[in-house]
C-alpha cells in the first residue's frame, strides 16, 4: 500500500497536468457535404465522416477532395492552453517544465471541422 501511494505520489510531483491529462493528440470529427476523401499534411486518411488523432502542437493542412468538387483547404492550429500554464504552476517548476518541452500543454482551435464543396465549374 505504501509503495503504491509512493508510486501515485511520484507520477503527480514528477509528471505536468497536460502530460497526465491530455497528451500530445486530439481526437478531431471531420465531415463534408458531399462525402470527401480526407487528407491530413498530404496524407490520405479516409473518407468522411472519420475522426483522427492531430497533433496538437503544430499547425495541420486539412484538404477535403471529391471527383467533380473543388478541394477545400483549411488548417487546424496549435495554442497553448491557458489553464494548463495556471495547473503547472500551481503545481511546481517541473511541470512547466514538462509541459513546455513535450508540448503536451498545446490545444486545438477545433474539435471538429465540416466542409461544405463547391461543384468545379
Amino acid at each position: 500500500m505504501k509503495n503504491s501511494l509512493l508510486l501515485i505520489g511520484s507520477v503527480f510531483l514528477f509528471a505536468s497536468c497536460a502530460t497526465i491529462f491530455k497528451g500530445t493528440n486530439e481526437t478531431v470529427d471531420f465531415s463534408a457535404t458531399p462525402t470527401a476523401k480526407v487528407y491530413v499534411d498530404g496524407n490520405y486518411k479516409g473518407d468522411t465522416p472519420i475522426k483522427l488523432e492531430i497533433v496538437s502542437k503544430k499547425t495541420t493542412k486539412i484538404e477535403f477532395k471529391a471527383d467533380g468538387y473543388t478541394t477545400q483547404t483549411m488548417q487546424l492550429d496549435g495554442s497553448v492552453g491557458g489553464g494548463w500554464i495556471v495547473l503547472d504552476v500551481v503545481c511546481g517548476l517541473l511541470p512547466v517544465i514538462v509541459d513546455a518541452a513535450t508540448g503536451n500543454w498545446y490545444e486545438l482551435n477545433q474539435s471538429s471541422v465540416k466542409a461544405v464543396l463547391e461543384k468545379e465549374k
